[in-house]
């Protein structure tokens, strides 16, 4: 909510007899509400379980969805905002020591329609967020433009000496003007404009051209946001979770080195002991990624290795070879 509230401009209101700034952001889900009498700024965001509580207390006999109070606000105040308030709904305001309550009476289907925003002072960054960072870029914008003013007026005026050095002349006398000094212009400004601009009041703080101003700057600031953002994320990028065909693979090489271990064992266990196998069993065991195994190592996983000290203590249970095969006599005969 905060996000999508940058990129809304500041407006003028008047509660009664005091003018604040105010901003406003409603969605189907909650609210955010910025308001500043340039003194001290006030908050409140509230999400759809707040307004759904509230609402209860204070619309009894209302029975609709949040999100129907939801739209309902946003219907209220975004006219507030846009200069055209509704006269058949009033809003007063109350300043406490922790805040400020912004009270609204309207209808809704016919029946008294009750809100009250409970705004406490807003953080410092929301201020600079808000605020202060957008009216500095607001500041150097406009004079940049000033500036590029400037240059084209010298361009104009060198332009218009152009046509009266080759004869041109004016149709109106009345149209005629001194060429332009920067210099000039600034000093009378500062003595007859600036005093007027700031004796029309802290109500009059973000006309129409300024409020296109601030929403260009906002959402560049977003934009710039969203940049940063992207670029942290490449530099340091999460690991990408397995895929399918990898657990496939690891679980086969995992099934394939368990075979290998229980063929290459050279020991089995019977009766509480470990006795190796018959000689014929092969001694080293290849595995995969050129790794081999001496099958004196690999016994069987959990009997084996609990059972090693056993049989390096128990000498009387050794290994049995295996019997010798007799030569088979050969048959005598005629033609042996």
């Amino acid at each position: 909510l905060e996000s999508s509230l940058l990129t809304q401009p500041w407006a003028s209101v008047c509660f009664g007899e005091s003018a604040f700034l105010a901003k406003a952001c409603f969605t189907d889900t909650g609210y955010i509400l910025l308001i500043s009498d340039l003194s001290s700024v006030w908050y409140e965001s509230a999400d759809a379980e707040a307004v759904g509580q509230r609402s209860k207390e204070l619309n009894k006999r209302l029975t609709v969805p949040v999100s129907s109070f939801l739209h309902r606000l946003c219907n209220l105040m975004c006219p507030l905002l846009a200069g055209q308030p509704d006269a058949a709904t009033s809003f007063s305001c109350h300043r406490a020591a922790g805040g400020l309550s912004l009270h609204v009476k309207s209808e809704l289907s016919g029946l008294p329609f009750y809100w009250d925003f409970h705004c406490c002072p807003a953080p410092v960054e929301m201020v600079s967020r808000h605020l202060v960072r957008p009216l500095i870029r607001m500041s150097l914008a406009l004079q940049y433009q000033v500036q590029e003013l400037t240059s084209l007026l010298l361009q104009k005026d060198a332009e218009i000496e152009d046509y009266r050095e080759s004869g041109a002349a004016l149709s109106r006398d009345r149209l005629r003007t001194e060429p332009f000094q920067e210099k000039m212009f600034q000093q009378n400004f500062m003595a007859e404009s600036l005093p007027q601009i700031c004796g029309a009041g802290e109500g009059q703080a973000f006309a129409s051209a300024l409020q296109q101003l601030y929403t260009a700057v906002t959402q560049q600031e977003a934009k710039q946001a969203r940049k940063r953002q992207r670029s942290e994320t490449a530099e340091h990028p999460s690991p990408p979770p397995p895929s399918q065909e990898d657990e496939t693979a690891s679980s086969s090489e995992g099934t394939m080195v368990s075979a290998a271990l229980e063929t290459a064992s050279p020991y089995q266990w019977q009766d509480g002991a470990c006795t190796s196998l018959p000689s014929s069993h092969p001694s080293p065991v290849p595995l995969q990624d050129g790794l081999g195994v001496s099958a004196q190592f690999l016994a069987h996983p959990t009997p084996c290795t609990l059972a090693g000290e056993h049989l390096a203590s128990s000498p009387a249970q050794k290994p049995r070879l295996p019997a010798a095969k007799a030569k088979p006599k050969k048959a005598k005969g005629l033609f042996s």
